[in-house]
């Protein structure tokens, strides 16, 4: 296994997940927003990376005692140490808050190892410690109680459910203050394209409505003017 994966944050540090949710809505994907979480995390870093996945099913109190721990190949001490640098480790939680996903250590190794984040549809404890790093983190809530509590992590890196959307290995996840929302793979390098041009559509758009421009023929651009004023405005923006 690589320990990098591809670094896609200067492709879409412009583009919100609003707008890739409109161009994956376009396509017919209309489920690829994780739901019930929110961003943990109060530094305004945005969310970019790779999907490198966690599995937890329900805890077998024989199998979950806290001596596991001490385990090397325990599964998710194993996936905190293995999660690629600019990967996102996104956890299946089963939507169980009950007990925490991860803590503050766990999270802190994979800031220094350099991945890009972490998504549960779960809980993290020590919340106020993760919120303080610079470290892209989105939770359903915060949780006290050790992952062992209800969870037993059990598959690495393989296709899960996250907040009622299928993550796949190698998706891209972006999020910001909207959430997060899943590019299946194959739709990376276009969605690339076509959302930072629709980004600076928008922006134009936006300078438009300032100046007291009316939404008709405007967006969408169904005036044909409105394409020719945008173009305008991008070459004087890029002159």
């Amino acid at each position: 296994m690589s320990n990098h994966s591809i670094d896609y944050s200067n492709d879409f540090k412009d583009i919100s997940t609003a707008t890739l949710a409109t161009a994956l809505f376009k396509r017919g994907f209309k489920n690829q927003c994780i739901q019930n979480i929110s961003p943990l995390h109060t530094s305004g870093r945005k969310l970019i990376g790779t999907a490198f996945t966690l599995r937890y099913i329900p805890a077998r109190e024989d199998l979950n005692t806290i001596e596991v721990f001490k385990n090397p190949e325990h599964p998710q001490r194993v996936a905190i140490e293995t999660c690629p640098e600019n990967s996102v480790l996104v956890i299946d939680s089963r939507k169980d808050a009950r007990a925490a996903s991860a803590g503050s250590i766990l999270i802190t190794r994979l800031h220094m190892r350099g991945c890009a984040g972490i998504v549960t549809d779960g809980g993290f404890r020590d919340s106020a410690e993760i919120a303080a790093l610079d470290f892209p983190s989105y939770h359903n809530r915060p949780s006290a109680p050790t992952n062992l509590t209800l969870h037993q992590a059990i598959g690495i890196n393989e296709p899960i459910s996250c907040g009622d959307v299928a993550v796949f290995p190698g998706d891209l996840l972006v999020g910001d203050a909207d959430g997060v929302i899943v590019i299946p793979q194959h739709l990376i390098a276009e969605l690339a394209i076509e959302c930072l041009e629709m980004t600076h559509f928008e922006d134009f758009v936006m300078q438009e409505m300032i100046t007291g421009a009316s939404t008709r023929g405007l967006y969408p651009p169904t005036n044909p003017k409105t394409l020719e004023r945008f173009n305008n405005w991008k070459k004087l923006r890029t002159t």
